[in-house]
């Protein structure tokens, strides 16, 4: 959420180059003098033209906008504002792999117009209208012939150890890029691939030998001292890029993601659904929407007439699909996103505060919770109040649907476990809900006990 007050954003205080701030609503990026020499060479090589131009690089207009150091600035730039920040560890497999990608063309154009990459963060990558894009302006510095490439490790921490984990292991692997803020240690990773993995030509040399030379020179300094030619360097990067480009991961185990397909709705029952959450929608036209609980995305397509919308699922496996769909069929403003609402991704980083948790970054004019309660509510033990204050922490409007004990889907999370959930029932529901929304419309799914609702939030937090 972006501050209407004058602030220094914590996400960028490590680079002394210059840094972000907040202003009105609007976030502005403070070039320092430091940095004036590369801004410069950025600009006059054409390198920001041809980057921009390509959709790879965010862009900015230079602004007489008010610094917020005087004594430091060279230049006060306004970047494209991003609609949304997320965090690699929120990223599907496809989505993390296509950043690294990015990363790596990136890489390489700028070589080719005498400028580098300083860092390969993952965290200087979003994605904006279906694609990734490097946001850190001052990424770029000059290229030295015979210099290597200082940003080796990070890349390889950041995006081929994630990548590798989760190809060769488990998806899930990716949430330890929300523990380490720097990137999976090589080391760690290391050990925690099949021996399998050591067989992968680009591996063992990226990965495991690059993490045995990081141990024995403090951070991989003995790896990097040596000169390299640019074309050397080139075929280095290349070959990263290939080694990313290798990786698949294992076939499509998810229990969940052909939920849509298979779940207890009649055809009819399906469409009545669609029509009214579509009529709802339209009743609040949106700007920004929060679809929560998402699986593949098919209610996410009807709240694409909005401008924006992030579609948020625990699963990775519907994640990726989701992400995959929405390529193929040329969704551009929909963000897929690997979010487990009852574990939703912290503040972390120095202080806590160089990432924001996923409730502060997730302000939306309209929230959809379909067929989600009851998995909060009797798969995980959440009571009903807390759900509604987690919903209207998140967006002003509500589209959310009660699905009553009777129902198979809520019949089948009881059959494992005792039924303790004597206050599960719509009036409860109602009661809870009402404590932070006024109900504007309910209307039964035909064919079902299942209720739909479109809720107004009183403002409470």
């Amino acid at each position: 959420m972006i501050s209407n007050q004058t602030e220094k954003l914590d996400s960028s205080f490590r680079d002394p180059s210059g840094f972000v701030f907040a202003r009105g609503g609007n976030v502005y990026r403070q070039v320092n003098l430091k940095y004036k020499d590369n801004y410069d060479l950025l600009k006059t090589s054409g390198l920001y033209e041809n980057l921009t131009g390509k959709g790879m690089l965010i862009c900015h207009e230079e602004v007489s906008a008010e610094p917020f150091d005087s004594s430091s600035v060279y230049k006060v730039l306004k970047p494209y504002q991003m609609p949304f920040i997320s965090y690699p560890s929120e990223w599907c497999f496809s989505q993390l792999k296509d950043a690294a990608s990015l990363t790596m063309d990136v890489v390489l154009e700028a070589i080719d117009k005498g400028m580098i990459l300083k860092d390969a963060s993952a965290y200087n990558v979003q994605f904006d209208k279906g694609r990734p894009i490097l946001i850190d302006t001052l990424s770029f510095e000059k290229y030295v012939e015979g210099a290597p490439w200082v940003g080796y490790r990070q890349f390889c921490q950041h995006f081929l150890a994630p990548l590798s984990l989760m190809a060769y292991r488990d998806t899930r692997l990716c949430k330890l890029l929300s523990v380490h803020v720097d990137g999976i240690p090589l080391d760690l990773a290391s050990s925690l691939l099949p021996n399998s993995s050591w067989f992968n030509r680009r591996l063992l040399s990226h990965l495991h030998l690059h993490s045995r030379w990081q141990g024995q020179s403090g951070q991989g300094a003995a790896k990097q001292t040596a000169r390299i030619s640019k074309d050397a360097l080139k075929a280095l990067l290349q070959d990263l890029k290939d080694a990313v480009g290798d990786l698949k991961l294992r076939s499509n185990n998810s229990l969940w993601a052909d939920y849509t397909t298979n779940n207890n709705y009649e055809v009819a029952s399906a469409q009545h659904k669609k029509k009214v959450v579509a009529e709802f929608i339209d009743r609040i036209n949106p700007k920004k929407v929060i679809d929560l609980g998402a699986n593949i995305g098919d209610y996410s397509r009807f709240a694409s007439r909005a401008e924006f919308v992030i579609s948020a699922d625990f699963d990775h496996d519907s994640v990726e699909m989701n992400y995959k769909r929405c390529g193929s069929e040329g969704i551009n403003n929909i963000l897929p996103l690997v979010v487990d609402l009852t574990n939703p991704t912290p503040a972390f980083g120095f202080e806590n505060k160089e990432r924001l948790s996923f409730i502060e970054r997730g302000k939306a004019d309209l929230v959809m919770a379909l067929a989600l309660i009851h998995h909060l509510a009797i798969a995980n033990n959440v009571p009903l109040s807390k759900v509604a204050h987690f919903l209207n922490c998140l967006g002003g409007h509500l589209i959310v649907e009660f699905v009553s004990k009777d129902d198979s889907q809520v019949t089948r999370l009881l059959e494992s476990r005792e039924d303790i959930f004597d206050t599960y029932n719509q009036a409860s529901f109602e009661q809870a809900f009402q404590q932070f929304y006024d109900i504007l419309a309910c209307e039964q799914v035909e064919g079902t006990k299942r209720q739909l609702y479109l809720m107004q939030s009183r403002g409470n937090s």
